[in-house]
This record gives structure tokens, C-alpha cells and sequence, in this order.
């Protein structure tokens, strides 16, 4: 067995078996979790209203405290996985959502809920940035985007069960079962992480004094392997990456592609949040039954999970391609919903259609950030990428409050929360062009690894 060994081959040359199963399925977990809790007040609000005597519009603060909370909770939980470990990371980011949404039983008005929604958006936001590095630093390369894509699918399926909560439980328990539900399982299954999910072994390599955990992790990896104690380890993104803190995110070829990946977060978060926030409420007061309600959240969430299958398997061939196609075919989904005389069929269709291309260029996101970015700062390049993008997401709830506030016709109404995806069809292709020029394909993997192709 060789003494000098490469992180980077041994992880591509593993073959698909227990380790990644075990990853993935932890990761789609903590991810489940975390789509229920961003899905719940929207779900919890309808009732809420009516409890409080609250108009639907003011729930605007509170929709969008939680997204506050995870433009603070990505880049700085994110500094904490590049520092102390992904794990580390994604444990703390579980316990202070699972606290912040358990201690929401107890709020008894806006101010106290707002206040406790910004608290669980801190652990929200750190949580995703470093599922994706994790994902990314102990897949394969043949499977890296795919799998990525199929952690965050975890989110959508949780996303797809407050509707559920809302047409079936809430009704006889009231709109507490759902913070119940939200504070509870993330706990839980932070229990359930620290003992069974493993750590970065290109973070492990980094750190001399973890070297034992880094041979244990490794032996994991490739069991057909035998790594002698006392093997040297090196990692080539690592060993290449210069400079530190935010300025690395705009060095070697990232002058472009990193604005351009913020904005392309920040165009599909803003329409995802729009219609993730505001749809319970708007169908409620359109004279749909709460029964209807529940069921066409759930399949927005649905459609977000079959566009992240689908981006999946064609993002690492495709590249940011396929996330321009989905923009281009959400625009006219999302304007379609507010189309006047749809039967209830018709308008389930545009509501999966449009959960399906709004979530699934999301998931493309997500997955991108992860391939573009070194290991030395893949949780940096990702947690900025994704607060930031949470502008985005701050502003479409807020945005959707006004509106409504206006009284908009309904056409009206999802013609704008359209706009921001024409905007994000414009960033995502002009990201394809660059990676095309630079990478010599419609792949993205590592662009700082890369020459302009000639």
C-alpha cells in the first residue's frame, strides 16, 4: 500500500455502498426536519389569525424573521464548520432551530413569535451550508451533484407536511401541534447525528490532532482498502487554494460566477418564499377549504421534490443549464396559479408545475454551490452563498404582505411573484456561458481548479 496518498482518489475511487447510504440518509433527515420548520408558520398561520384576531397581512415580520435569522445563522454557523468541523456544524445548527420552534408553543402574540421565528432561522441557516460541504467533501465525483440534490430533497418532503398538520390535526389540536411537531424532531435527530454522522475526512486531514478519526473515516470509505497507520495524507484543493475570508470567494475564475450564484439564490428564494408563505392564506381567503389548502402545499413541496430528482441526475452533465431551463419554465408556471376560472385540477397542476421548476432551480443552486467551491472554504463560499441569496427570501414575504395588503387581483398578483425567476434566468445562463469558457463543458466542478479553455 502507498504511504503517499490522495484524499481527493480515494474518496472518487469508493464505490456506492453503506458509508453514502448511511450519509445520505442522516443528511435527508436533518433536512426533512428543517423544510417542516421553514413550512409551519405559513401552514400554522391561517388559524393563527383567527385565534388572535389578526389580519393575514401582518404575519408579513414574522414570515420573514426566520429568513432574517438565516441570513445571520448561514455564513456564521458556516465559519463554524470551516473552523470546528461540519458535524459540529450541523448538530448546533439542529439544537437551536429545534429550541427556537419548540419555545413558539408558548408565544401568545406577534412580537414574542417574530422574535422566537428569528431565533430558529440561526440554526436553519447553518444547517445547510454545511449538509452541502459535508455531502460534497465525502461523495464521489461521478455522484457528487446528485447526491447533494437528493439530501435537499429532504427538504421539500418536510416542507410537504405541515399542509398535512394543518388540514388534519391542527383542527382538533390546535396550531400548537405544530411547533410541537417543529421543536421536537429536530432535537431528536441531533441526538441521532452526533453519533452517526460522519465528519469531513478533507476537514480530518487539516487537522493533525484528529488524525486517528481521519484513519477510522477513511477505513469507512474505502473498506477494500488497507491504509497504513502512518500513511501521508494530502488534499490538491486544498494545497491550491490562496488567501482567506471573503476575498477567496471572487479569487481564480470567481469574479463573475460568485456574484452571479448569489443572485441566482437570491431570484429563486425570493418567488420560493413568496409562494411558500403567502399560498395557505391566499387560498383560505379564495374560498378553498382548508382540506384544499393542505393538500396544495403539499404538492408545491411534491413538485420541489420531483425537480430535485430531476436536477439530480442531469446537473452534473448539464450543469447551469438545466437550472436556466427550470427558471424559464417557472415563469409562466407561477403566473399561471392566479389565472382566473382554473378548476380546482387545473390549478393543482400549476401548483405542482410550479413547485417543481421554483424549487428544483433552488436544489440546482444548492448543488452548485458545493462543486464550484475548494474544500478550504466550501462552507464559507456556500453559507454566503445561500445568506445572502436570503435577501431574497426576507424580501418576498415581506414583499407578498404589501401586496396583498393592496388587495391585488389575483392574476395580478402571481404575474409579479413571477419576475424575480425571469431575473434568475438571466443570471443562471450567463453562469453557464462562464463555466463553459472555463471548464471547456457544461460541467461544474471546482473552477478554481481550472484554466479558461482555449
Amino acid at each position: 500500500m502507498r504511504r503517499n496518498l490522495q484524499i481527493d482518489e480515494l474518496i472518487d475511487g469508493q464505490s456506492f455502498g453503506r458509508f453514502n447510504v448511511n450519509l445520505l440518509f442522516w443528511s435527508f433527515l436533518a433536512m426533512l426536519a428543517d423544510g417542516f420548520d421553514i413550512a409551519a408558520l405559513a401552514s400554522a398561520a391561517p388559524q393563527l389569525g383567527r385565534t388572535w384576531h389578526v389580519a393575514s397581512h401582518a404575519f408579513a415580520p414574522a414570515l420573514s424573521a426566520s429568513l432574517f435569522g438565516i441570513l445571520l445563522g448561514a455564513p456564521t454557523l458556516g465559519y463554524v464548520g470551516d473552523r470546528f468541523g461540519r458535524k459540529c456544524a450541523i448538530v448546533s445548527g439542529c439544537i437551536i432551530y429545534g429550541l427556537g420552534t419548540l419555545a413558539t408553543v408558548c408565544s401568545s402574540n406577534l412580537e414574542q413569535l417574530t422574535l422566537l421565528r428569528f431565533l430558529a432561522g440561526i440554526g436553519i441557516g447553518g444547517l445547510m451550508p454545511n449538509t452541502i460541504a459535508l455531502t460534497s467533501e465525502l461523495a464521489p465525483r461521478r455522484l457528487r451533484a446528485a447526491l447533494i440534490v437528493l439530501m435537499f430533497t429532504g427538504i421539500t418532503t418536510g416542507g410537504s407536511i405541515p399542509g398535512y398538520v394543518q388540514a388534519w390535526l391542527i383542527p382538533h389540536y390546535g396550531w400548537q401541534v405544530m411547533f410541537w411537531i417543529g421543536g421536537l424532531a429536530p432535537l431528536l435527530i441531533a441526538v441521532c447525528l452526533w453519533f452517526a454522522l460522519p465528519e469531513s475526512v478533507k476537514y480530518l486531514a487539516s487537522k493533525g490532532a484528529r488524525r486517528a478519526a481521519l484513519l477510522a473515516t477513511l477505513q469507512r470509505i474505502r473498506p477494500d482498502l488497507t491504509i497504513d497507520d502512518d500513511a501521508q495524507f494530502t488534499v490538491a484543493s486544498t494545497a491550491q487554494a490562496i488567501g482567506s475570508g471573503l476575498p477567496q470567494l471572487f479569487s481564480n475564475g470567481l469574479a463573475w460566477v460568485t456574484p452571479l450564484l448569489w443572485f441566482c439564490f437570491a431570484s429563486a428564494l425570493m418567488a420560493n418564499y413568496f409562494l411558500n408563505s403567502w399560498l395557505p392564506l391566499i387560498f383560505e381567503n379564495s374560498g378553498l377549504t382548508a382540506q384544499q389548502s393542505g393538500t396544495a402545499i403539499s404538492f408545491y413541496h411534491y413538485g420541489g421534490t420531483l425537480g430535485g430528482l430531476l436536477v439530480s441526475v442531469v446537473l452534473g452533465r448539464f450543469g447551469f443549464t438545466a437550472i436556466a431551463l427550470l427558471f424559464l419554465l417557472a415563469v409562466p408556471a407561477v403566473a399561471a396559479i392566479g389565472l382566473p376560472g382554473l378548476s380546482w385540477v387545473t390549478m393543482l397542476t400549476m401548483v405542482t408545475l410550479a413547485g417543481f421548476c421554483t424549487l428544483g432551480a433552488q436544489f440546482g443552486n444548492n448543488a452548485a454551490s458545493g462543486l464550484l467551491y475548494p474544500t478550504a472554504f466550501r462552507s464559507r463560499g456556500s453559507g454566503w452563498a445561500l445568506g445572502v441569496g436570503r435577501f431574497g427570501s426576507v424580501i418576498g414575504p415581506l414583499l407578498g404582505g404589501v401586496l396583498i395588503g393592496m388587495r391585488l387581483p389575483l392574476p395580478q398578483l402571481f404575474l409579479l411573484a413571477s419576475l424575480p425567476l425571469a431575473a434568475g434566468l438571466i443570471a443562471s445562463a450567463i453562469i453557464a456561458r462562464l463555466c463553459h469558457g472555463r471548464l471547456g463543458g457544461l460541467h461544474i466542478d471546482d473552477m478554481t481548479q481550472h484554466r479558461p479553455a482555449s
